[in-house]
């Protein structure tokens, strides 16, 4: 789904709480904006839990509540650093309503049972990633990745040869299987640029700024992977990966994924 134009923004980035804290489900804020733009009203605030849609991870939900009031979040986008908070204020007919004012202070709530989901989901994606070069196939460089319920997947730039697809399908299965098995803990933090590239392996993508602090996600010993997103605490809770298909089109591997409920 193509974002629209975000509203004008208020200077100065939102603070993401979940960068610090991916398993927080409630937070605080201070409302920033309330604005309306394309039929849309958009909350802005000075910090927010929610996570906005990126990084092939869809949305969270759930509501923000003031006094006497309650807006129901409906889709989280970002834009320049500014979180927009997209929805509608319970009882209210159209246009913002009777909304939060300016520098009111409110509470946040998101949907546990979506973030749950899109947190494992997006992790199964990163474990793929892992079994990918447990089983032979690290000639393979994840590029895009889709982490959303319908039709999860990662495509890689590189191929496997015809003959081998259905073995390294399977292959992929029980590797994926033994590691959700044995579990390991997830870590999920913001590092100086030297330090991030030890962690994932010696280096990091080019698009990675060298003045930057990259947000880095770790699976137990292996090497990480700079990642904005929210993942589970541990491997395990993962629960189950099924590699559904594998498809090899224009030097591109497409390994579609699926996990149980």
């Amino acid at each position: 789904m193509a974002t629209e134009a975000a509203p004008a923004r208020p200077a100065g980035p939102t603070r993401l709480v979940y960068f610090d804290d991916m398993w927080a489900l409630r937070s605080a804020a201070t409302v920033l904006a309330v604005q309306e733009e394309g039929g849309r009203v958009a909350v802005v605030l000075d910090a927010t839990v929610f996570y906005p849609q990126g990084g092939g991870q869809p949305a969270d939900t759930g509501a923000i509540s003031g006094a006497g009031t309650r807006f129901l979040v409906e889709d989280v986008r970002a834009k320049d650093g500014v979180v927009f908070h997209y929805g509608r204020f319970e009882g209210a007919g159209e246009g913002c309503g009777h909304g939060f004012k300016e520098g009111e202070s409110v509470s946040l709530e998101v949907d546990a049972e979506r973030r749950s989901l899109n947190s494992r989901l997006h992790s199964a994606g990163h474990l793929l990633d892992i079994c990918v070069g447990n089983v032979g196939l690290s000639h393979l460089e994840p590029g895009k990745g889709y982490h959303f319920p319908d039709g999860p997947f990662v495509e890689y730039k590189g191929v496997i040869p015809p003959e081998q697809i259905q073995d390294k399908k399977n292959e992929l299965e029980r590797e994926a299987k033994r590691l959700i098995s044995e579990g390991a803990k997830v870590l999920a933090s913001i590092f100086p640029y030297e330090e991030a590239a030890k962690l994932c392996g010696g280096s990091l993508p080019s698009y990675i700024s060298k003045d930057s602090t990259p947000r880095i996600v770790k699976f137990g010993e292996y090497p990480g992977g700079p990642c904005g997103g929210t993942h589970v605490a541990d491997v395990s809770i993962i629960n189950s990966l099924k590699v559904t298909n594998i498809r090899v089109k224009k030097g591109l591997t497409k390994v579609s994924y699926s996990i149980s409920p």
